[in-house]
């Protein structure tokens, strides 16, 4: 059994909590048997279990009660019926990193025991991936630009999937495309420190193909949606935070 200040508890193991478990696992900042999660459902839990080797348990209290780092990682809807379960178990002596979209900290804090640290975590968040370091302010940014923007590229592959079924190719090699071609795309704007518009600029030749389908793209307001959109996105954050 692990140390209980060795424990990290992650409570609301959804899919965010389920890839920092993943990460931190990997990245051997603990041992399986040194994390416990919690989920809403039983079901999800055996899943967990059997993914990752960890300890699960539908009590959110049970969880937390001595755990060194205690993850909230909870939809906004969801927030306040945690908080009321921990609020008596949680003390000073334990850290709360928060990676729940649209819950500042400060909310978390007040319904806390006073002295208890409520922080967003570089050092278990870039087990995931990478992480960046902004002011709390931003946060309704960075949930409507990153923590809703899988969705956005899901949204995108999946039209450019069904075009390329209209076109002809089965679904299976349309998917394979898109999936290769986004994944490519990404490497690119990482690894090699591409610009967008360099990128864009360099597969665009004049009279050709691709300008032709970004000229339908802009006529068609595809960049207005999208600013609007992850606007209305960080919007909706806000409103969530405020209850």
């Amino acid at each position: 059994m692990a140390e209980a200040r060795r424990t990290l508890a992650v409570l609301g193991a959804g899919k965010a909590g389920e890839a920092l478990i993943s990460g931190v696992i990997s990245a051997r900042w603990r041992e399986p048997d040194e994390i416990v999660a919690t989920a809403r459902h039983q079901e999800h839990l055996d899943g967990l279990a059997e993914r990752h080797g960890i300890r699960t348990t539908l009590a959110n209290a049970e969880a937390a009660e001595g755990a060194g780092i205690v993850v909230i990682g909870v939809k906004p809807q969801d927030i306040e019926s945690l908080l009321g379960d921990i609020a008596g178990t949680v003390t000073p002596e334990q850290t709360v990193i928060s990676i729940a979209a649209a819950i500042p900290t400060a909310l978390i804090e007040r319904h806390l025991a006073d002295g208890v640290p409520v922080v967003r975590a570089e050092e278990v968040l870039s087990s995931v991936g990478r992480a960046v370091r902004v002011d709390e302010p931003y946060m309704d940014a960075i949930t409507a630009v990153s923590g809703s923007g899988p969705a956005y590229f899901a949204l995108l592959a999946e039209s450019m999937i069904e075009a390329g079924i209209l076109l002809g190719l089965s679904r299976e090699i349309s998917t394979d495309l898109v999936v290769q071609t986004m994944l490519g795309t990404a490497k690119l704007l990482r690894d090699e420190k591409m610009h967008p518009v360099e990128l864009r600029e360099a597969v665009t030749s004049p009279g050709g193909t691709t300008i032709a389908a970004i000229r339908e793209l802009e006529q068609a307001g595809v960049r207005a949606a999208f600013l609007n959109a992850i606007q209305a996105a960080m919007q909706r954050s806000k409103e969530l935070a405020k209850g």
